[in-house]
């Protein structure tokens, strides 16, 4: 009887540490998975680049508007005031960005930083209402425009938080609808603004 104590001690320790390996090694695996491997993927779900870190813009004097990059998201071209044919292509998708966002239009501005000769002010409002011309000629507006990459401007686009950060560029050539994803996210998770 002695031995058939041991047997009968033996399988239920076998059946223990079988349940045991059954509930741990699912839990052992992923913990491996998540921490120790490279199996995920890197996609991202913004379809502009981020800029890293965030650049705080200046504050603007009440002459241009001392609340435009405040209290508001915002989406900014930066280019000469002449407005090319890359300028009011980026103005047309912002401003059928800003149509498409439906009852988050309040929540959003459209600004259009001119760098040069602004002699085509009077027709981009007409063209555009409700955008925010800025005309960047003096100190205060080259130290804006300095804070907004360099690299390929006649073709994007930037998104300004409601703090004052720049955060993002889209180029709107490859992927308009991108934008309105982007910025529709932003608002969707945005406590502000």
């Amino acid at each position: 009887m002695n031995a058939s104590l041991q047997e009968v001690r033996a399988r239920n320790l076998r059946t223990v540490a079988l349940l045991a390996a059954l509930f741990l090694l699912p839990l052992v695996a992923a913990f491996g998975m998540y921490y120790g491997a490279d199996w995920r993927s890197a996609q991202r779900t913004n379809h502009g680049a981020l800029i890293l870190p965030v650049r705080e813009l200046p504050r603007l004097s009440a002459s241009y508007g001392a609340k435009t990059f405040t209290h508001v998201w915002s989406l900014v071209y930066v280019g000469a005031g002449a407005c090319d044919d890359a300028c009011a292509s980026a103005l047309y998708v912002m401003r059928q960005t800003h149509l498409g966002l439906n009852n988050d239009m309040e929540r959003v501005q459209r600004v259009f930083v001119a760098t040069g000769d602004s002699s085509a002010r009077q027709s981009l409002l007409r063209e555009y209402p409700g955008l925010v011309v800025i005309h960047a000629a003096d100190r205060e507006g080259e130290e804006l425009v300095r804070q907004f990459p360099a690299d390929d401007r006649a073709h994007a686009t930037f998104i300004v938080d409601p703090l004052g950060n720049l955060m993002m560029r889209c180029d709107t050539r490859a992927d308009p609808k991108g934008l309105r994803e982007d910025l529709q996210k932003l608002l969707k998770l945005s406590n502000i603004g």
